[in-house]
Protein backbone atom coordinates (compact mmCIF):
# COMPACT_ATOMS: atom_id res chain seq x y z
CA UNK A 1 0.00 0.00 0.00
CA UNK A 2 1.35 3.30 -0.73
CA UNK A 3 0.24 6.90 0.81
CA UNK A 4 0.90 9.94 0.21
CA UNK A 5 1.00 13.40 2.82
CA UNK A 6 1.21 15.71 -0.20
CA UNK A 7 0.46 14.32 -3.34
CA UNK A 8 0.07 17.11 -5.26
CA UNK A 9 -0.03 20.55 -3.41
CA UNK A 10 -2.76 22.88 -3.99
CA UNK A 11 -2.60 25.49 -6.42
CA UNK A 12 -4.41 28.25 -4.24
CA UNK A 13 -5.28 28.54 -0.67
CA UNK A 14 -7.79 25.94 0.68
CA UNK A 15 -11.65 27.68 1.30
CA UNK A 16 -11.25 28.24 5.07
CA UNK A 17 -7.92 29.18 5.31
CA UNK A 18 -8.00 32.22 7.80
CA UNK A 19 -11.05 30.19 9.61
CA UNK A 20 -10.61 29.38 13.14
CA UNK A 21 -12.69 26.62 14.93
CA UNK A 22 -13.12 25.92 18.28
CA UNK A 23 -14.43 22.10 18.92
CA UNK A 24 -15.69 21.51 22.43
CA UNK A 25 -16.27 17.63 21.53
CA UNK A 26 -15.32 13.85 21.97
CA UNK A 27 -16.18 10.81 20.55
CA UNK A 28 -17.18 10.97 17.39
CA UNK A 29 -19.89 13.74 15.87
CA UNK A 30 -17.82 16.66 16.67
CA UNK A 31 -14.62 15.60 15.86
CA UNK A 32 -15.62 14.46 12.92
CA UNK A 33 -16.93 17.77 11.99
CA UNK A 34 -13.53 19.68 12.87
CA UNK A 35 -11.57 17.09 11.08
CA UNK A 36 -13.75 18.37 7.73
CA UNK A 37 -13.37 21.85 8.50
CA UNK A 38 -9.91 21.11 8.77
CA UNK A 39 -9.63 19.78 6.19
CA UNK A 40 -10.95 22.56 4.43
CA UNK A 41 -8.11 24.62 5.74
CA UNK A 42 -9.15 25.86 8.92
CA UNK A 43 -7.27 25.65 12.35
CA UNK A 44 -9.30 23.66 14.68
CA UNK A 45 -8.11 23.85 18.39
CA UNK A 46 -9.59 20.52 20.45
CA UNK A 47 -10.55 21.49 23.46
CA UNK A 48 -10.26 18.27 26.05
CA UNK A 49 -10.79 17.42 29.62
CA UNK A 50 -7.51 17.22 31.22
CA UNK A 51 -8.72 14.47 33.07
CA UNK A 52 -7.68 11.95 30.27
CA UNK A 53 -8.76 13.98 26.89
CA UNK A 54 -11.61 13.29 24.45
CA UNK A 55 -12.77 9.11 25.42
CA UNK A 56 -12.21 8.42 21.82
CA UNK A 57 -8.00 8.22 22.51
CA UNK A 58 -8.88 4.97 24.23
CA UNK A 59 -11.31 2.95 21.76
CA UNK A 60 -8.90 0.31 20.46
CA UNK A 61 -6.95 -1.46 19.95
CA UNK A 62 -5.06 -0.91 17.43
CA UNK A 63 -3.37 1.87 19.25
CA UNK A 64 -0.77 4.29 17.24
CA UNK A 65 1.49 6.32 18.84
CA UNK A 66 -0.46 6.20 22.32
CA UNK A 67 -3.60 7.14 21.26
CA UNK A 68 -6.35 4.55 19.19
CA UNK A 69 -6.18 4.48 15.27
CA UNK A 70 -9.97 5.43 15.41
CA UNK A 71 -8.74 9.39 17.31
CA UNK A 72 -6.35 9.83 14.77
CA UNK A 73 -8.85 9.24 11.60
CA UNK A 74 -11.06 12.29 12.85
CA UNK A 75 -8.44 14.23 15.04
CA UNK A 76 -5.36 14.52 12.59
CA UNK A 77 -3.97 18.35 11.65
CA UNK A 78 -5.65 19.90 15.27
CA UNK A 79 -4.29 21.16 18.15
CA UNK A 80 -5.03 20.24 21.27
CA UNK A 81 -5.54 22.25 24.74
CA UNK A 82 -6.60 20.24 27.66
CA UNK A 83 -8.71 22.56 30.47
CA UNK A 84 -11.22 21.41 33.37
CA UNK A 85 -14.27 23.37 32.22
CA UNK A 86 -15.38 23.23 35.87
CA UNK A 87 -12.72 25.65 36.89
CA UNK A 88 -13.86 29.45 36.60
CA UNK A 89 -10.07 30.47 35.40
CA UNK A 90 -9.36 27.78 32.39
CA UNK A 91 -13.25 28.62 31.16
CA UNK A 92 -12.67 32.51 31.44
CA UNK A 93 -9.82 31.54 29.58
CA UNK A 94 -11.08 29.64 26.73
CA UNK A 95 -14.16 32.10 26.56
CA UNK A 96 -11.75 34.54 26.18
CA UNK A 97 -9.50 32.88 23.23
CA UNK A 98 -13.30 32.04 21.69
CA UNK A 99 -14.40 35.67 21.65
CA UNK A 100 -10.44 36.95 20.26
CA UNK A 101 -9.96 34.70 17.81
CA UNK A 102 -12.76 32.31 16.72
CA UNK A 103 -15.27 31.84 13.66
CA UNK A 104 -16.54 29.05 15.02
CA UNK A 105 -17.77 26.64 18.10
CA UNK A 106 -18.51 22.78 17.55
CA UNK A 107 -19.91 21.40 20.77
CA UNK A 108 -21.19 18.07 21.47
CA UNK A 109 -21.27 18.13 25.02
CA UNK A 110 -24.77 17.13 26.81
CA UNK A 111 -28.07 19.24 26.71
CA UNK A 112 -26.96 22.55 28.73
CA UNK A 113 -23.53 21.36 29.04
CA UNK A 114 -21.65 24.54 27.97
CA UNK A 115 -24.29 26.91 29.37
CA UNK A 116 -23.29 25.95 32.79
CA UNK A 117 -19.20 27.51 32.17
CA UNK A 118 -20.69 30.65 30.22
CA UNK A 119 -20.03 28.94 27.13
CA UNK A 120 -23.52 28.13 25.31
CA UNK A 121 -24.41 29.99 22.31
CA UNK A 122 -26.37 33.08 23.64
CA UNK A 123 -23.84 33.75 25.96
CA UNK A 124 -20.81 34.13 23.60
CA UNK A 125 -22.85 35.32 20.58
CA UNK A 126 -23.94 38.12 22.72
CA UNK A 127 -20.28 38.72 23.52
CA UNK A 128 -19.69 38.07 19.76
CA UNK A 129 -22.44 38.14 17.50
CA UNK A 130 -20.47 37.27 14.36
CA UNK A 131 -19.66 33.66 16.09
CA UNK A 132 -21.55 30.76 14.28
CA UNK A 133 -22.44 28.59 17.01
CA UNK A 134 -23.10 24.84 15.96
CA UNK A 135 -24.70 22.46 18.66
CA UNK A 136 -24.26 18.57 17.79
CA UNK A 137 -26.66 16.49 19.95
CA UNK A 138 -28.11 13.34 20.26
CA UNK A 139 -32.12 13.56 20.18
CA UNK A 140 -32.36 17.47 18.84
CA UNK A 141 -32.88 21.16 20.72
CA UNK A 142 -36.49 19.98 21.43
CA UNK A 143 -38.55 16.93 22.47
CA UNK A 144 -39.12 14.10 25.72
CA UNK A 145 -35.70 12.74 24.26
CA UNK A 146 -33.89 16.46 24.32
CA UNK A 147 -31.82 15.45 27.56
CA UNK A 148 -31.49 11.97 26.84
CA UNK A 149 -27.76 10.42 25.80
CA UNK A 150 -27.33 8.71 22.65
CA UNK A 151 -24.83 6.60 20.96
CA UNK A 152 -24.69 5.86 17.63
CA UNK A 153 -26.25 2.36 17.63
CA UNK A 154 -28.67 3.28 20.35
CA UNK A 155 -30.04 6.15 17.83
CA UNK A 156 -29.77 3.22 15.11
CA UNK A 157 -32.29 1.63 17.01
CA UNK A 158 -35.07 3.89 18.33
CA UNK A 159 -34.63 5.76 14.36
CA UNK A 160 -36.01 2.57 13.60
CA UNK A 161 -33.08 1.88 11.22
CA UNK A 162 -32.10 -1.49 12.68
CA UNK A 163 -35.77 -2.65 12.03
CA UNK A 164 -34.99 -3.17 8.47
CA UNK A 165 -31.24 -4.50 8.67
CA UNK A 166 -30.28 -7.65 7.58
CA UNK A 167 -32.43 -10.63 5.50
CA UNK A 168 -35.26 -12.17 6.92
CA UNK A 169 -35.49 -14.29 9.90
CA UNK A 170 -31.93 -13.00 11.12
CA UNK A 171 -31.20 -11.46 13.82
CA UNK A 172 -31.29 -8.08 14.13
CA UNK A 173 -28.49 -5.86 13.23
CA UNK A 174 -26.97 -2.62 13.08
CA UNK A 175 -25.13 -0.70 10.23
CA UNK A 176 -21.29 -1.69 11.54
CA UNK A 177 -20.43 1.94 10.66
CA UNK A 178 -21.03 4.90 13.01
CA UNK A 179 -23.00 6.29 10.18
CA UNK A 180 -25.09 8.78 12.74
CA UNK A 181 -22.51 9.95 14.11
CA UNK A 182 -20.49 10.89 11.29
CA UNK A 183 -23.71 12.16 9.05
CA UNK A 184 -23.96 14.28 12.41
CA UNK A 185 -20.65 15.42 12.10
CA UNK A 186 -21.55 16.16 7.91
CA UNK A 187 -24.70 17.56 8.74
CA UNK A 188 -23.13 19.97 10.86
CA UNK A 189 -19.89 20.99 8.81
CA UNK A 190 -22.68 22.06 6.11
CA UNK A 191 -24.55 24.02 8.81
CA UNK A 192 -21.69 26.03 9.61
CA UNK A 193 -20.26 26.27 6.10
CA UNK A 194 -23.79 28.04 4.80
CA UNK A 195 -23.92 30.16 7.94
CA UNK A 196 -20.30 31.05 7.27
CA UNK A 197 -21.67 32.33 3.69
CA UNK A 198 -24.45 34.12 4.67
CA UNK A 199 -22.55 35.73 7.30
CA UNK A 200 -20.41 37.31 4.47
CA UNK A 201 -23.35 39.29 3.21
CA UNK A 202 -24.79 39.76 7.01
CA UNK A 203 -21.68 40.25 9.42
CA UNK A 204 -23.88 37.99 11.97
CA UNK A 205 -23.01 34.39 13.00
CA UNK A 206 -25.94 32.53 13.82
CA UNK A 207 -26.59 28.93 16.34
CA UNK A 208 -26.88 25.87 14.03
CA UNK A 209 -28.42 22.52 15.61
CA UNK A 210 -27.65 19.21 14.20
CA UNK A 211 -28.43 15.59 16.08
CA UNK A 212 -27.38 11.97 15.71
CA UNK A 213 -31.74 10.84 15.40
CA UNK A 214 -32.20 13.81 13.07
CA UNK A 215 -29.84 12.09 10.78
CA UNK A 216 -30.96 9.06 11.46
CA UNK A 217 -34.37 9.97 10.30
CA UNK A 218 -32.87 11.24 6.91
CA UNK A 219 -30.94 8.13 6.44
CA UNK A 220 -34.41 6.25 6.79
CA UNK A 221 -36.19 8.85 4.80
CA UNK A 222 -37.03 6.73 1.51
CA UNK A 223 -38.70 4.37 3.90
CA UNK A 224 -40.65 6.54 5.97
CA UNK A 225 -42.08 7.98 2.71
CA UNK A 226 -42.64 4.83 0.79
CA UNK A 227 -44.85 3.52 4.67
CA UNK A 228 -46.64 6.79 5.02
CA UNK A 229 -47.93 6.56 1.43
CA UNK A 230 -48.49 2.66 1.80
CA UNK A 231 -49.20 1.94 5.28
CA UNK A 232 -46.42 -1.16 4.97
CA UNK A 233 -43.33 -1.15 7.33
CA UNK A 234 -40.06 -1.67 5.54
CA UNK A 235 -39.04 -5.42 4.79
CA UNK A 236 -35.75 -6.72 5.13
CA UNK A 237 -33.69 -7.43 1.99
CA UNK A 238 -30.54 -8.40 3.41
CA UNK A 239 -27.73 -6.92 0.65
CA UNK A 240 -30.52 -6.17 -1.50
CA UNK A 241 -33.33 -3.26 -1.69
CA UNK A 242 -36.96 -2.83 -1.54
CA UNK A 243 -37.63 -1.37 -4.70
CA UNK A 244 -35.53 -2.82 -6.91
CA UNK A 245 -35.21 -6.34 -8.73
CA UNK A 246 -32.27 -7.85 -8.87
CA UNK A 247 -30.34 -5.50 -7.28
CA UNK A 248 -28.23 -8.03 -4.38
CA UNK A 249 -25.43 -10.43 -3.94
CA UNK A 250 -25.88 -13.69 -6.28
CA UNK A 251 -23.27 -16.70 -4.69
CA UNK A 252 -21.49 -18.48 -7.47
CA UNK A 253 -19.32 -21.15 -7.69
CA UNK A 254 -16.77 -19.93 -5.34
CA UNK A 255 -18.12 -17.22 -4.10
CA UNK A 256 -20.31 -14.53 -3.80
CA UNK A 257 -20.45 -11.37 -5.96
CA UNK A 258 -22.56 -7.65 -6.26
CA UNK A 259 -25.11 -7.62 -8.82
CA UNK A 260 -27.58 -3.96 -9.84
CA UNK A 261 -29.24 -4.47 -13.02
CA UNK A 262 -31.35 -1.38 -12.04
CA UNK A 263 -33.82 -1.05 -15.12
CA UNK A 264 -35.84 -3.34 -17.51
CA UNK A 265 -32.62 -3.05 -19.90
CA UNK A 266 -29.95 -3.81 -17.68
CA UNK A 267 -32.40 -7.25 -16.31
CA UNK A 268 -32.47 -8.31 -20.05
CA UNK A 269 -28.56 -8.13 -20.55
CA UNK A 270 -28.53 -9.84 -18.03
CA UNK A 271 -30.46 -12.51 -18.49
CA UNK A 272 -28.65 -13.05 -22.07
CA UNK A 273 -25.44 -13.13 -19.83
CA UNK A 274 -26.79 -16.02 -17.60
CA UNK A 275 -27.82 -17.53 -20.43
CA UNK A 276 -32.05 -17.63 -19.53
CA UNK A 277 -32.89 -15.00 -22.16
CA UNK A 278 -37.26 -16.56 -21.44
CA UNK A 279 -36.83 -14.80 -18.12
CA UNK A 280 -36.51 -11.89 -19.92
CA UNK A 281 -39.74 -12.31 -21.84
CA UNK A 282 -41.95 -13.40 -18.73
CA UNK A 283 -44.60 -11.66 -17.82
CA UNK A 284 -43.88 -12.06 -13.43
CA UNK A 285 -40.50 -10.68 -14.37
CA UNK A 286 -40.46 -8.43 -17.60
CA UNK A 287 -40.36 -4.97 -15.63
CA UNK A 288 -39.23 -3.70 -12.21
CA UNK A 289 -42.71 -3.58 -10.50
CA UNK A 290 -43.49 -6.85 -11.41
CA UNK A 291 -40.13 -8.45 -10.59
CA UNK A 292 -40.27 -6.69 -6.84
CA UNK A 293 -43.90 -8.81 -7.01
CA UNK A 294 -42.60 -11.75 -7.85
CA UNK A 295 -38.47 -11.03 -5.75
CA UNK A 296 -38.25 -14.42 -4.73
CA UNK A 297 -39.09 -16.70 -7.44
CA UNK A 298 -36.75 -14.64 -9.93
CA UNK A 299 -34.03 -14.77 -7.26
CA UNK A 300 -34.07 -18.24 -6.79
CA UNK A 301 -33.76 -18.78 -10.72
CA UNK A 302 -30.89 -16.34 -10.64
CA UNK A 303 -29.30 -17.97 -8.09
CA UNK A 304 -29.28 -21.23 -9.49
CA UNK A 305 -27.68 -19.56 -13.09
CA UNK A 306 -25.01 -18.24 -10.71
CA UNK A 307 -24.25 -21.30 -8.94
CA UNK A 308 -23.27 -22.55 -12.34
CA UNK A 309 -19.89 -20.60 -12.92
CA UNK A 310 -17.23 -18.74 -10.99
CA UNK A 311 -16.88 -15.71 -9.69
CA UNK A 312 -14.22 -14.25 -12.38
CA UNK A 313 -16.06 -15.29 -15.70
CA UNK A 314 -19.17 -13.83 -14.68
CA UNK A 315 -17.75 -10.70 -13.64
CA UNK A 316 -15.54 -10.86 -16.63
CA UNK A 317 -18.93 -11.47 -18.83
CA UNK A 318 -21.22 -8.98 -16.71
CA UNK A 319 -18.63 -6.00 -17.46
CA UNK A 320 -18.48 -6.94 -21.19
CA UNK A 321 -22.11 -6.41 -21.07
CA UNK A 322 -22.18 -3.38 -19.51
CA UNK A 323 -24.29 -4.10 -16.15
CA UNK A 324 -23.19 -2.89 -12.57
CA UNK A 325 -21.47 -5.35 -10.68
CA UNK A 326 -18.17 -6.31 -8.44
CA UNK A 327 -16.64 -8.50 -5.86
CA UNK A 328 -17.27 -8.07 -2.19
CA UNK A 329 -13.55 -7.11 -0.98
CA UNK A 330 -12.71 -7.06 2.16
CA UNK A 331 -11.08 -4.23 3.90
CA UNK A 332 -7.17 -5.13 2.71
CA UNK A 333 -8.16 -5.88 -0.64
CA UNK A 334 -9.99 -2.11 -0.49
CA UNK A 335 -6.42 -0.49 0.44
CA UNK A 336 -4.32 -2.41 -2.07
CA UNK A 337 -6.91 -2.05 -5.07
CA UNK A 338 -5.70 0.22 -8.04
CA UNK A 339 -9.24 2.26 -7.77
CA UNK A 340 -7.85 3.44 -4.24
CA UNK A 341 -4.58 4.14 -4.89
CA UNK A 342 -5.13 5.93 -8.65
CA UNK A 343 -7.40 8.11 -6.50
CA UNK A 344 -4.88 9.19 -3.67
CA UNK A 345 -7.14 9.53 -0.78
CA UNK A 346 -5.04 7.35 1.64
CA UNK A 347 -3.14 9.95 3.82
CA UNK A 348 -0.26 9.58 6.06
CA UNK A 349 -0.47 12.08 8.64
CA UNK A 350 2.60 14.65 8.12
CA UNK A 351 4.81 13.02 10.83
CA UNK A 352 4.12 9.76 9.27
CA UNK A 353 2.49 8.21 12.52
CA UNK A 354 -0.79 6.90 10.98
CA UNK A 355 -2.41 6.49 7.60
CA UNK A 356 -6.26 8.03 7.43
CA UNK A 357 -8.58 8.19 4.86
CA UNK A 358 -8.46 11.60 3.40
CA UNK A 359 -11.24 13.70 2.48
CA UNK A 360 -13.33 12.62 0.06
CA UNK A 361 -13.95 15.79 -2.19
CA UNK A 362 -11.30 17.32 -4.55
CA UNK A 363 -11.07 21.27 -5.89
CA UNK A 364 -9.37 21.85 -9.60
CA UNK A 365 -8.78 18.50 -9.23
CA UNK A 366 -6.64 18.72 -6.23
CA UNK A 367 -7.55 16.70 -2.98
CA UNK A 368 -6.99 18.99 0.09
CA UNK A 369 -3.73 17.89 0.77
CA UNK A 370 -3.87 19.11 4.97
CA UNK A 371 -3.15 16.24 6.82
CA UNK A 372 -1.20 17.38 9.91
CA UNK A 373 -0.34 14.97 12.37
CA UNK A 374 -2.58 13.94 15.76
CA UNK A 375 -1.50 16.28 18.94
CA UNK A 376 -1.00 15.02 21.75
CA UNK A 377 -3.06 16.02 24.76
CA UNK A 378 -3.16 19.55 25.88
CA UNK A 379 0.09 20.17 23.53
CA UNK A 380 -1.21 23.38 22.55
CA UNK A 381 -2.54 24.68 25.71
CA UNK A 382 -0.49 27.73 25.17
CA UNK A 383 -2.48 28.79 22.48
CA UNK A 384 -5.16 30.34 25.15
CA UNK A 385 -2.60 33.19 25.66
CA UNK A 386 -1.92 35.57 22.78
CA UNK A 387 0.09 33.98 20.77
CA UNK A 388 -0.48 33.35 16.86
CA UNK A 389 -2.12 29.70 16.26
CA UNK A 390 -0.12 27.42 15.03
CA UNK A 391 -1.07 24.40 12.83
CA UNK A 392 0.83 20.87 14.26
Amino acid sequence: MTTSSTAKSDAKPLPLDGVCVVEIGHSLAAPYAGMILGALGADVIKIESVDGGDYARDWGPPFVDGAAALFHAVNHGKSSVALSLSNPGDADALRDFIVRRADVVLQNLKAGGTDKYGLGAEQLRALKPSLVYCNLGAFGDNGPWRDKPGYDPLVQALAGLMSFMGGPGEPLARIPVSVNDMGTGLWAAIGVLAALFRRQASGDGEVVSVSLYETALSWGGMQIADYLASGVLPGRWGSGTAAIVPHQAFECADGTIMVAAGNDRLFRRLCDVLDVPALADDPRFATNGARVGHRDELIDRLHDAFRRGNCASWLAALDAAGIPCGPIQTIDQVVEHEQTKALDILRATDDGAATVVGLPVSFGGARPSKIGRTPKLGEHNHLLANAPLETP
